[in-house]
């Protein structure tokens, strides 16, 4: 099972992402995951990347090929993968279709979450993380015990640079310029599944499950 996960930010990939892993056991590879990993470790990776997610703009093409590509040729990789956060342009999706993983493990289908800009904005604006443990928190479905205040550590939560509106707003933009012609590009090859996830995690979980298993002739 090769996939990839399209949406805008906030669309709900990564939690999605993380049931489909466990469904199919395939490993879940999160370029966003990794590039936050770099940055807080102050990688020459992450120093690099940081000046170009904290504006909202994406990382630049060639860093990001390199770096999938390796994670693709992993042990953990070699009974499929699911891709979140890439590709995220047409040179990435070109550069993807001609890696080794590709050659003999096609892509199996590549999910589309639909949601609305108003969601988007409500979620994201809302995310609050402890800047000790990490742990993630959103002022409208995951609130606190206490308001503001991580449930463990007991320090003030704060909000991402890319968590602010104005930043999340130029991230949809982006999205749209750069990401979007992705959709016409992977339908035309008639690997598209769209799925809106306006709802609960759980049913489009469900619903993704399904058209999957639609996909590969499973009963």
């Amino acid at each position: 099972m090769q996939l990839i996960l399209l949406g805008p930010p906030g669309s709900g990939k990564g939690t999605l992402a993380a049931d489909l892993e466990q469904l199919y056991e395939i490993p879940h590879i999160s370029t966003g995951d990794i590039f936050r990993r770099n940055i807080r470790e102050k990688t020459a990776l992450g120093q690099e990347a940081e000046t170009y997610i904290d504006s909202g703009a994406l990382v630049p093409d060639a860093l990001t090929i390199t770096m999938v590509a390796d994670r693709l040729e992993q042990d953990d990789c070699k009974r499929g993968f699911l891709l979140d956060g890439f590709p995220r342009t047409i040179v990435q999706a070109d550069a993807l279709a001609r890696l080794n993983a590709l050659q003999d493990k096609p892509l199996t289908a590549v999910l589309n979450l639909i949601v609305r800009d108003e969601t988007i904005l409500k979620r994201l604006s809302g995310r609050r993380m402890c800047p000790r443990c990490g742990r993630g928190y959103n002022i409208h479905s995951q609130k606190p015990c206490a308001a503001g205040i991580c449930d463990d550590c007991q320090v003030t939560l704060v909000q991402r640079a890319d968590d602010k509106e104005e930043t999340i707003l130029k991230r949809l933009q982006t999205y749209k310029e750069q990401t979007e012609p992705l959709i016409a590009y992977y339908r035309e090859r008639g690997l598209l599944i769209d799925a809106d996830n306006e709802g609960t995690i759980e049913a489009c979980f469900q619903t993704v499950r399904q058209l999957l298993d639609d996909r590969l002739g499973r009963a």
